[in-house]
């Protein structure tokens, strides 16, 4: 499976390692992304928007701060989120472990 590092995602800080689970002709032109994420203690994945698609995280491992549409509440391993076409995100390691989630982006 291919890794990609990003520096400063979405204007947010540090890095972040995407190992992309399916790619190619395996995403059916349905699916933009699925992927295994991992953010690194002290990065931030930077608030974004999505519009004619949606994102769903599954968090695996430890705990991050989840910027909802300007709600903040703090995700760990077993929750999940869901952002819809038109709303924004981002998600922040306050924690001293790796923030691990499976990303999903389904066009609309």
């Amino acid at each position: 499976m291919e890794i990609v590092k990003k520096e400063n995602a979405n204007g947010g800080k540090g890095p972040m390692y995407i190992k992309h689970i399916l790619t190619g002709d395996e995403l059916n032109s349905k699916v933009r992304m699925f992927a295994e994420v991992t953010i690194p203690a002290g990065s931030v994945l930077g608030y974004h928007e999505h519009h004619g698609e949606s994102e769903t995280y599954y968090i695996t491992a430890g705990e991050g701060e989840y910027n909802d549409n300007g709600t903040v509440r703090t995700v760990k391993k077993g929750d999940y989120t869901f952002t819809p076409s038109g709303s924004g995100h981002g998600i922040a390691n306050n924690g001293t472990e790796d923030l691990v989630f499976i990303a999903l982006i389904q066009l609309d």
